[in-house]
């Protein structure tokens, strides 16, 4: 399911399925986007940030097109303790890489693989990040 901002719509909240995974999209090329976010996640129960929340960061491609300092970005990712990934839409092969990092991340938070929560995928994603 899709939504361009939160709170989600409370009409029909009873037939809304578990959410699992939430991740926040932010275009680079566009500040409002960093701002719609940055709203956004004060509508979010503290509760997702122990690994069922991701930033998902596109137009990375265009480096002059850029109006957000990737830097803005990885703070953000570290101030709510989730990861964030990067990518550029327009190439089919990174588009594919991304849906597929998704949606095993997406696994990983609804309990799908087993001996994986989503709190240590995180921690280890982190990890990984200093390294």
């Amino acid at each position: 399911h899709l939504a361009t901002s939160l709170p989600l719509p409370s009409e029909r909240e009873h037939l809304r399925p578990r959410i699992d995974l939430v991740v926040f999209m932010i275009d680079i090329k566009t500040k409002y986007s960093l701002k719609n976010v940055e709203t956004s996640l004060a509508r979010v129960d503290a509760s997702f940030f122990l690994g069922k929340v991701c930033f998902l960061v596109t137009g990375v491609g265009r480096v002059n097109a850029c109006s957000i300092e990737t830097n803005a970005i990885c703070k953000l990712g570290e101030s709510y303790c989730s990861p964030v990934l990067f990518c550029e839409l327009e190439l089919e092969g990174i588009r594919v890489a991304t849906a597929q990092r998704l949606l095993r991340m997406l696994q990983i938070c609804a309990g799908h693989i087993p001996g994986v929560s989503a709190l240590s995928f995180v921690s280890l994603m982190r990890n990984s990040d200093y390294d």
